[in-house]
């Protein structure tokens, strides 16, 4: 009896080491996920970035349109105006965004430029250079928790959308008739669209270029927990989406630009690239199926990862001015 006493406080105790271990793990997993200072000390930024470039496209054509595209967004900082702008998101941090004017900025259209996962403003310059050529005025914040933005956790483009409204909402305090484009890359994207399907969306905001974006994040963190960690999924996903309700306080499983898009009636033009490793072209097409709203897409053949605009730029920005040009009455396509 003594025995099987003792054998039964062995397992519990081994039970409870084991789901400490388990819960350490998952708490780890969401860290080195979502929390960019942490990310930091555990490399995960360097191992992600080596990810990220193994699985790009490299052509000769792709690099150089790639190294004119800096370029362009050098010289565009070089002779511009820019100023940083901020507000304060709904849950007590600071947000800090680059604003770029047109010298007559009244009746002007301005779009909002998002950047992807563990990035920050200054990888949408290049696009910004572009717009502003255009007669746009621009907008590019620091996601929450990146750049230069405050926050604990990477929203992922769900707690992201609510921020983007505060600064729709600073660009329509000013100009109270500004017609707005969203243009997002990656996480950006599916951000704009997660926002068309919120109630109260501003009737200013004409139309969405959703570059990349990912239908679900659920799907995503448990193809990145692989490529990235090399780890299988073990009820690691599911698990961290209970944890970071209560940490991070947003459901990882709400955060679905599929079952948001269903309830858009924004214009959103989806571009993909049919060679992205990254997030599958899949996404793009499950995603342009479901949006309800009048809408395009365009697949570009031989473009990786967030890399359409580097395989055929003047194809890339036809398409999307051409598409913007539809929805809003300010802009004309030169």
């Amino acid at each position: 009896m003594k025995k099987i006493r003792l054998r039964t406080k062995i397992l519990i105790a081994a039970v409870l080491i084991l789901a400490i271990i388990y819960v350490a793990a998952v708490n780890v997993m969401i860290s080195a996920a979502l929390v960019p200072e942490f990310m930091r000390k555990l490399d995960s930024f360097d191992r992600v970035t080596e990810q990220s470039y193994s699985e790009m496209v490299k052509t000769d054509e792709i690099t150089e349109n790639t190294r004119a595209a800096r370029d362009e967004a050098k010289a565009f900082i070089e002779n511009s105006d820019g100023f940083k702008v901020k507000c304060t998101s709904d849950d007590g941090y600071e947000l800090i965004a680059a604003c770029f004017k047109q010298q007559e900025p009244e009746g002007r259209p301005w779009v909002v430029l998002l950047h992807g996962y563990t990035g920050w403003k200054e990888e949408m310059y290049h696009y910004a250079a572009r717009y502003y050529e255009q007669g746009f005025n621009i907008l590019c914040p620091d996601l929450r928790c990146q750049g230069e933005s405050e926050g604990d956790y990477i929203g992922m483009g769900w707690t992201d959308r609510a921020d983007v409204m505060l600064w729709i909402d600073m660009i329509l305090k000013s100009y109270p008739d500004a017609e707005i484009v969203l243009h997002g890359e990656s996480m950006g994207s599916s951000c704009a669209i997660m926002l068309t399907g919120m109630e109260g969306l501003p009737v200013n905001v004409k139309c969405v270029v959703s570059d990349c974006a990912y239908a679900d994040t659920m799907s995503m963190f448990r193809k990145q927990l692989k490529d990235w960690f090399s780890l299988p999924d073990l009820g690691f996903v599911s698990s961290a989406r209970y944890f970071l309700i209560m940490r991070g306080g947003y459901d990882l499983k709400e955060a679905s630009a599929l079952d948001q898009v269903v309830n858009s009636d924004t214009p959103i033009l989806f571009i993909h690239g049919d060679k992205d490793r990254i997030v599958p072209v899949s996404s793009a097409e499950a995603l342009y199926e479901a949006c309800p709203s009048e809408k395009d897409i365009m697949i570009v053949e031989g473009a990786g990862h967030a890399q359409c605009c580097y395989k055929d730029p003047e194809a890339y920005y036809d398409k999307v001015f051409r598409f913007i040009e539809r929805y809003v009455g300010s802009y004309s396509a030169s």
